[in-house]
């Protein structure tokens, strides 16, 4: 089973955003998770550093330059999405990730107040 460890700048970006208003509170993550094609435009574009924080988790276990590396994303790169962290952490708990699950569920309560 991979090893994950929260990835405290996925976090702390979650945080500001969802502090700023940036977040979706309405789209399906079905709907809203970018594509494989916008990953890689995104780490492109970005870089691998800013293309890193859309995520909650990091698989201690995979190589750093890979994506693998990069797990329970809440966001299409431009807003938090709320079914996205709701998804994070029903795996993470389904998982036995409790650590991941926790920082997802802080992440929501804090949406949650956020929009009232």
């Amino acid at each position: 089973m991979p090893s994950y460890a929260v990835n405290d700048a996925g976090v702390a970006h979650a945080r500001q955003l969802i502090d700023a208003g940036t977040f979706d509170d309405t789209t399906e993550w079905s709907e809203a998770a970018p594509s494989t094609a916008e990953r890689n435009e995104e780490i492109e574009d970005a870089g691998r550093a800013e293309w890193s924080r859309w995520y909650l988790a990091v698989d201690t276990g995979a190589g750093e330059q890979t994506k693998a590396r990069y797990r329970f994303p809440y966001g299409d790169f431009e807003r938090v999405n709320r079914a996205a962290l709701v998804h994070a952490k029903q795996r993470a708990a389904q998982n036995d990730h409790p650590e991941v699950e926790q920082a997802a569920d802080d992440l929501l309560q804090r949406l949650d107040a956020e929009r009232g």
